[in-house]
């Protein structure tokens, strides 16, 4: 395995899955790694699994919805439509194999789609923690957002500005019509703000007129 991130990420699948399952993390940590990814990385992955950490009283299974950030974005390719069911049907078949239960099985599965809108139904404590765990980069500071931004833009660098910047916005005032960004408390109370704000300008920038 490669650095610290990469150490700390196959500890704590080997934690949730057990050391059987280690091979199965070492591959989810490489397709992590893919060199045509700038922001789904590893460090995001790493990132959404401290704010579980933080959200866990929220969860109904914690566990569940640190399988589910494992495999969100284990299929990520930037010229497909797709990636969400994909990754979901990697995640159920691999859980399968290693015995895991019908049930968690099928949530975890849930869980991942439910990525690809950020949408939970209301009292959906899972998916409310997974879905805020990965939105919660829209609240970073300035600098942090920046580089968020450029990072995405440099997954899509082979998309003509234009369609980029139309595509982008349009996944952005998805997000802005939903009545809150985060769904549980604990994540509207520290991100919501400082969310609407990046989200805003994010918006007026794309939307300028040229």
């Amino acid at each position: 395995m490669g650095g610290q991130v990469d150490q700390d990420l196959l500890a704590r699948w080997v934690e949730l899955a057990g050391a059987a399952a280690e091979p199965v993390g070492v591959d989810l940590v490489r397709r992590y790694r893919e060199p045509h990814r700038r922001y789904h990385t590893v460090d995001h992955l790493a990132t959404m699994l401290g704010v579980i950490d933080e959200l866990a009283a929220d969860a109904a299974d914690a566990d569940a919805v640190r399988y589910a950030a494992f495999f969100h974005d284990a299929v990520y390719a930037v010229d497909r439509p797709d990636n969400e069911e994909r990754s979901a049907e990697l995640a159920e078949q691999v859980l399968e194999s290693l015995g895991a239960a019908a049930e968690l099985v099928a949530e975890v599965g849930r869980l991942v789609r439910l990525t690809a809108g950020h949408d939970p139904e209301p009292g959906d404590r899972n998916g409310e923690v997974l879905c805020d765990a990965d939105l919660v980069i829209l609240a970073a500071d300035a600098p942090g957002y920046a580089a968020y931004t450029a990072a995405v833009r440099a997954e899509y660098q082979h998309v003509p500005d234009d369609l980029f910047r139309a595509g982008r916005a349009a996944v952005l005032q998805g997000l802005a019509r939903q009545p809150y960004l985060f769904r549980t408390a604990t994540a509207r109370a520290r991100f919501e703000s400082a969310a609407r704000v990046n989200l805003s300008a994010e918006l007026a920038v794309l939307t300028a007129a040229r």
